[in-house]
């Protein structure tokens, strides 16, 4: 019989601000999308060259990701680790920037982030993660949708752990809400359900 599963770490940025299981970390409100990016990876002192190439959306998602598992003490084979997002947006805020680019000659570097999944391929990247991965285009964050696609992959023992939530940009407009979905109980985890999901994504605009 399948115990329960929990949210062993939540970690959302939205409106300027970084939260880790719902307690601000950072902030730096008022400021421009690129910027605000920029200071995040500063202020956690995250030392990766390729951040500076990404696009917003994967950047959102990547920085994410890195406070996220930061003191997570996640040790699972790379293989059983699986990420499954959602957006509304797709890739829309950097498929808009590329089609300005093509009237001046289309630009290889842009183009590279014009599918919506490159974000889950970033952050497997920095992290050698090599399980299941899906990313889905929402209305809005379905938590019934992801609750039941990160339960199959741990029912059928496709992975030990999933990174899941929501990852969305376009233009000013930003959110990210990711969980670490684990069999194990730790110190300030929360059961895994549709409805704690739904609280901390809801808990700050």
């Amino acid at each position: 019989m399948i115990t329960n599963r929990y949210i062993t770490v939540s970690c959302k940025i939205a409106t300027g601000v970084v939260h880790k299981d719902m307690k601000s970390v950072f902030a730096n409100p008022q400021t421009s999308l690129p910027d605000f990016l920029l200071s995040v990876y500063q202020y956690f002192a995250f030392s990766y060259p390729k951040f500076y190439k990404m696009d917003n959306l994967s950047k959102l998602g990547w920085l994410a990701s890195e406070v996220l598992l930061k003191d997570a003490g996640l040790k699972f084979d790379p293989a059983q680790v699986a990420v499954v997002l959602a957006n509304a947006n797709s890739s829309l805020d950097n498929d808009l920037k590329y089609v300005k680019t093509i009237a001046e000659g289309a630009s290889p570097s842009v183009f590279v982030y014009t599918l919506p999944n490159i974000v889950i391929g970033e952050i497997c990247i920095r992290n050698n993660f090599k399980g299941e991965h899906a990313f889905f285009i929402q209305d809005k964050f379905d938590e019934n949708f992801i609750f039941q696609q990160v339960n199959y992959l741990l029912d059928q023992q496709l992975a030990s752990a999933c990174i899941c939530g929501w990852v969305d940009v376009l233009g000013d407009n930003y959110k990210a809400s990711l969980f670490l979905v684990e069999d194990k109980q730790a110190d300030n985890a929360v059961v895994f359900s549709t409805e704690n999901m739904a609280k901390i994504f809801n808990s700050i605009n």
